[in-house]
């Protein structure tokens, strides 16, 4: 009995605090605005009910019918580039091994040096600076049995802390 009274009254209490002392309603502090276009018209299909008309509707953008490699490239991660990693220990546990390249020569070697153990590992590429098809392709050809994959890396990279590639990264550390 007593512990629904002390819950009543910290109700209370948390009511009156978050409504002000004289009654009336705090005003929200906004945090963060990164602007952009309102998400509302993408729900209103949802629960649209049977009076909506197709000129109500949101009109849907098709997908292409068929994506390619080349229609994810470019890729550019501006946050990386061609350098010196140093190896540091992580604690990732789950992660699966990747490792992080770009199309220039650093890359290029680091690949043929390492294709034997990233093979062994399982590891997968992730390409984050490379201009085209063929490019990608080239750098494939370095490590075959290996999946190189273009991917923007910027939020790997400050996730990371994590400046230049190539490197290795593994549940336990990341290496070059």
């Amino acid at each position: 009995m007593k512990k629904r009274y002390y819950l009543k009254v910290l109700l209370c209490v948390v009511l009156l605090v978050g409504t002000g002392s004289a009654g009336t309603a705090l005003a929200l502090t906004v945090v963060g605005d990164l602007g952009g276009e309102s998400t509302a018209p993408l729900f209103d299909a949802i629960n649209a009910g049977p009076r909506a008309t197709p000129a109500n509707r949101l009109a849907l953008q098709q997908p292409p019918k068929s994506l390619s490699i080349s229609d994810m490239l470019p890729v550019s991660t501006p946050e990386m580039t061609p350098g010196q990693v140093a190896a540091r220990p992580l604690n990732l546990p789950g992660m699966p091994p990747v490792f992080i390249v770009g199309d220039d020569p650093s890359s290029r070697q680091w690949l043929e040096t390492r294709a034997a153990s990233l093979r062994q590992s399982g590891a997968t590429g992730m390409v984050v600076n490379v201009s085209d098809e063929t490019n990608l392709n080239a750098l494939r050809q370095l490590v075959p049995g290996l999946s190189l994959v273009p991917v923007r890396g910027g939020d790997l990279a400050r996730r990371l802390q994590l400046a230049h590639y190539p490197v290795l990264i593994t549940a336990s550390g990341m290496q070059q």
